[in-house]
């Protein structure tokens, strides 16, 4: 398997910041009705990882880490 989980705590504060700021900021990133600012996109994707319910994935061919949402991992883990 190409793809793996990087816990986010072992991501230096700018690495995580970074790769929290990639993933809000990509088009097509939805948060419904009310644009929010980006710190508080942010702050919402952190809690999401702090909590469990979002992980970041490595995906080791496109040399590439992008946020999923942990039950959502758990769906393609079961179908591989």
């Amino acid at each position: 398997m190409s793809q793996f989980t990087i816990p986010w705590s072992s991501l230096s504060n700018d690495a995580l910041q970074g790769v929290i700021e990639d993933y809000v900021t990509r088009e097509g990133t939805d948060y419904g009705e009310h644009e929010s600012s980006l710190a508080r996109k942010v702050a919402q994707v952190q809690a999401q990882l702090q909590s469990g319910r979002v992980v970041i994935v490595f995906d080791a061919e496109a040399e590439s880490c992008s946020l999923l949402a942990a039950d959502e991992l758990q769906n393609l883990v079961q179908r591989d």
